[in-house]
């Protein structure tokens, strides 16, 4: 836990040699054995704690009551439907969270994989919405050593045996294998999106193995960054005077996590890539060079009976070291039947020569290729535009995943490295600025390839006619999890080998969805009626269509108050799926959904989605279809959404073309917020509920961070129009700006900060830490400042000083809400938490203004409670939050990709650049109408809001 002195006592660098003896790194430098000098460490026999939870307080207990009462109503209504309900607090999971997590697998979109730093393979997320937490503790990695003609053997699991669910008793199952790895001289060894575990001597005191884990996740790489493969490179180096024979072996289950594996109908088949096979979801392989000879074992059970069981696949490798070559002429296995859990395995067997060394590179694939959305539709995965729609497919992909493994890695070390050199970075920022990165794989990503939903054609009953697929209307038949039956191949690949192309790509190409319901859209939606899917562009810019989870406990699909924070992490790597998000939404706000919802906070009920406003999310259960899966509040009355839609991703990459797209989207966000300007000083104010991201913080009148958003929009609306020529609309909300600035400094600033709101409540003089988030967003658009520089720098100080620092010596990062006296504001649950992306925000402001001791003293916080030893376990699963006890909520959240606006604010696009040092808005000449108004505004007397300030009033100065 972080203890007392933590913060004045860390390390500048977790060198590798603290972990690892320096003979062992030396040894294991040769093809990329050797760890990199900036990683996230641990070793293998270090504790994982359970991680504790967040509770709220008897007082925010009774003021949530009646809401959590129609909460546990609604999720009762989902699940007696089958579905899970976007957020569900009641529901616990079996597996209860721990500080295990380790880099995943895979691409992103594909489904996805986590494996702990300790080996196990966990966070089953393959299908949309649902995670399986629970490790297979089946699929392992395990090896075999003989020496000294057999006289001397080692064998073990690579990883420690004391896991929670492994049973101990003998049996024939997987309890029978040896587990005798202590993990005391073994290393974990994180740099996403690869990872490195090191035995220095285990189980053999002469043998250094080396297991590198690589995934295809590089920047700006659109279809490797797809695909669902990982490889696992062991290097071994042998220290002893013997010649040494070691087989390394892959074991994995028919399973997609879960129970999956105890619902039957799963079967299993042997390859070799040149064969055509049936279709398959899983294929793991090992890659057959002159030194490395490749066996498999297509099925073995726990229990043994109609095939080996787990104990004698065991046996036969330690007397062994390998399976029999006939195994490949094996056909398929007899389906599993319920309650039966059938596995493969892969051997891989090579001589070491004393002081030799030996490469040996094993392959996972998992082909899911069709997304299935449970009350809508069905789509293609991106990664079936380039390798079809078979799941046969799986067989292809670990093949390139092993012939393509060292192309991805020079290509990830071209991207990090000239961040990893900078000797000017906290070497613990480098290595959590791309750890952070793990959500966009493990966040429950979608991605498909932007064609139309699919609908599957099953033949009719008698028929010889293979089943066929076609792109057209919903599918809205319920599909069980329970019937997803999976499939697994055992595979060897020949280094180098031919790579049958026999299948058919299915790809249709489309510019729009046509029809009636495109010309009934824009004037509401029937109580049936979906949203139009509109498909992306054709040619290079389409990239498909994105989603990511909030959460993986709040499942509603890019939440665009968090996406807000989080966006800065897709828009620096791999900016075409982020345009392709902001036309998604920029869709959405031109359309309304009358299909009425009912708002749990209060009890009562409106439409789904109302014209102009930008939508919440993007759904859950039929996403594009149906949006606004998130129904506490009425968002279309929240006051910071649409301001955060604008101008920042268009000033980004400079793409005129995007800017035309989105702008009458942009137009029409921004004239919706006018209804919220209720006395016409142009500034919106507050409805006196959570009308915002933090949906439990009650806000009154004008606040500092919807206030400041909305300046932020403004500006960057006029500036929009300006580059786009539209000169009224520039006019209009220059002159808003300009009026509704003077009204924000007035009413907030008191000299050293922005006050929370313009109210009279208890916490209305409270310290936010997100108070600048609108000059946050100007100045990383590349705007002009909002204010004078010393108020910016004064109000970020007062943040370092008191909702940094006062909260034990800066090591949690910063609090939300603090008074002026120097105490957490206990307002309510959010008031009093840290929010790990809120935080990394407000670093990301401070480097934007020079603040460079206080912007990575802020953020290392983060790192501190989170990622560090000493913290509390957050590594690879980042929560939303914690308190100041370090209870979190709401684990692997999207919010913290945000530590990419601190890359962001050290490195700006080239558009924003390269863009001409002016103040566009000196450019916007107002016409002698609209100077005719600014006069006006100079002389109006300013009508005092009563509930805020009852006895003032005040001149705006423009």
């Amino acid at each position: 836990m972080v203890s007392g002195n933590l913060f004045h006592c860390r390390r500048n660098s977790w060198p590798a040699e603290e972990y690892v003896g320096r003979t062992a790194l030396q040894l294991l430098d040769f093809d990329g054995g050797s760890p990199p000098e900036q990683a996230w460490r641990r070793r293998l026999n270090s504790h994982a704690n359970l991680l504790k939870e967040f509770s709220v307080t008897f007082m925010e207990a009774m003021r949530m009551m009646s809401l959590g009462l129609r909460l546990w109503s609604y999720v009762r209504e989902e699940a007696s439907h089958g579905r899970k309900a976007p957020i569900d607090p009641f529901t616990k999971e079996k597996c209860k969270p721990s500080a295990s997590q380790g880099v995943p697998l895979g691409g992103m979109g594909s489904g996805s994989i986590s494996r702990g730093f300790r080996g196990e393979f966990k966070n089953w997320h393959i299908i949309p919405g649902l995670c399986e937490t629970s490790p297979v503790m089946e699929n392992q990695f395990s090896i075999f050593v003989s020496r000294d003609g057999g006289n001397k053997k080692y064998s073990s699991v690579l990883s420690p045996g004391h896991h929670e669910g492994l049973k101990k008793c003998n049996d024939s199952g997987i309890s029978s294998w040896d587990w005798n790895l202590s993990g005391q001289h073994s290393t974990y060894h994180a740099l996403f999106p690869r990872a490195w575990t090191v035995y220095d001597g285990e189980p053999d005191p002469d043998l250094k193995i080396s297991c590198r884990q690589i995934s295809p996740f590089i920047p700006h790489d659109y279809k490797d960054s797809s695909l669902p493969a990982s490889v696992f490179v062991y290097t071994l180096v042998n220290t002893g005077k013997d010649r040494a024979k070691v087989s390394l072996l892959m074991t994995w289950a028919n399973s997609i996590g879960g129970f999956s594996h105890h619902s039957g109908g799963h079967f299993n088949e042997p390859f070799i890539t040149a064969k055509d096979n049936p279709p398959v979801t899983f294929a793991i392989a090992a890659c057959e060079t002159q030194n490395v000879n490749v066996t498999v074992l297509p099925v073995f059970g726990l229990s043994g009976e109609g095939h080996d069981s787990a104990k004698q696949m065991w046996d036969r490798m330690k007397q062994n070291g390998h399976f029999d070559r006939e195994n490949f002429e094996a056909g398929t296995s007899m389906p599993s039947s319920s309650g039966e859990t059938l596995c493969a395995a892969v051997s891989a067997s090579t001589w070491v020569e004393p002081h030799g060394r030996c490469t040996v590179v094993f392959g996972l694939a998992w082909s899911s290729p069709k997304i299935k959305f449970q009350k809508g539709c069905t789509y293609n995965r991106r990664y079936t535009e380039f390798y079809g729609t078979s799941e046969r497919s799986a067989v292809n992909l670990v093949h390139d995943a092993l012939t393509k493994y060292r192309i991805w890695e020079e290509e990830i070390e071209k991207w990090q490295n000239p961040i990893l050199k900078n000797e000017k970075l906290p070497e613990w920022y480098k290595f959590t600025l791309f750890n952070e990165l793990y959500f966009l794989v493990a966040g429950g990503t979608v991605w498909t390839d932007g064609q139309p939903p699919v609908i599957d054609e099953k033949p009719s009953p008698g028929s010889n006619q293979q089943k066929s697929s076609k792109r057209g209307t919903r599918d809205t038949k319920q599909e069980s999890v329970k019937d997803n039956h999976v499939k697994l191949t055992a595979e060897q690949v020949t280094n180098g080998g031919d790579l049958a192309n026999g299948e058919e790509q299915s790809v249709s190409k489309y510019a729009a969805v046509h029809g009636p319901q495109m010309a009934k859209a824009t004037n509401g939606l029937g109580s049936q009626e979906p949203i139009p899917y509109l498909l992306s562009k054709n040619g290079p810019e389409n990239v498909g269509k994105f989603l990511y989870l909030e959460g993986v406990e709040y499942i509603m699909w890019c939440t665009y108050d968090v996406h807000f924070y989080a966006s800065f992490a897709l828009l620096d790597l791999f900016p075409k799926i982020e345009l392709s998000i902001q036309r998604d939404f920029a869709n959405a706000v031109l359309y309304e959904d009358r299909r009425r919802m009912k708002f749990l906070a209060d009890g009562t009920s409106g439409i789904r989605k109302v014209k102009g406003a930008v939508p919440h999310d993007l759904g859950t259960h039929d996403p594009w279809h149906e949006m606004n899966a998130y129904n506490i509040h009425d968002t279309s009355k929240w006051k910071d959404l649409n301001p955060k839609f604008v101008y920042r991703d268009f000033a980004a990459t400079g793409d005129m073309s995007f800017g035309r797209d989105v702008w009458p989207a942009v137009c029409a966000a921004m004239d919706y917020m006018n209804q919220f300007d209720r006395d016409g000083d142009g500034l919106i104010e507050n409805d006196g509920f959570p009308d915002q991201t933090y949906d439990a913080w009650t806000v009154h009148g004008i606040s500092a961070y919807c206030g400041g958003l909305w300046l932020a929009a403004l500006q960057a609306a006029a500036t929009m129009a300006h580059r786009l020529g539209d000169r009224p609309f520039a006019e209009k909300y220059k002159l808003k700006f300009i009026q509704a600035k003077a009204v924000y400094e007035a009413k907030l600033w008191n000299g050293s900060y922005f006050n929370y709101d313009s109210g009279t409540s208890s916490n209305s003089r409270s310290i936010q830490a997100d108070q600048l988030a609108g000059q946050w967003y100007a100045a990383s658009s590349g705007l002009p400042p909002l204010f004078d520089e010393n108020k910016i720098r004064s109000a970020l100080q007062k943040i370092f000083e008191f909702n940094v620092m006062k909260v034990k010596g800066g090591r949690l990062g910063a609090v939300n809400g603090m008074t002026p006296n120097g105490k957490v504001d206990e307002t309510c649950m959010q008031s009093r938490e840290i929010w790990t992306g809120v935080t990394y925000g407000v670093a990301a402001n401070m480097l934007l203004h020079g603040m460079e001791h206080q912007g990575f003293t802020t953020a290392e916080g983060i790192f501190i409670a989170g990622w560090s030893e000493e913290g509390y376990g957050y590594w690879f699963q980042t929560p939303e939050g914690w308190t100041i006890d370090g209870h979190y909520r709401s684990l692997i959240y999207m919010r913290p990709l945000a530590i990419w606006a601190m890359q962001w604010a050290r490195s700006p696009p080239k558009a924003i650049l390269d863009a001409p040092k002016v103040n566009l808005m000196d450019r916007i000449h107002l016409s002698p109408q609209m100077i005719r108004a600014m006069n006006e505004i100079n002389v109006r007397k300013i009508a005092p809001d009563n509930r805020c300030f009852p006895s003032s009033a005040f001149r705006c100065e423009c």
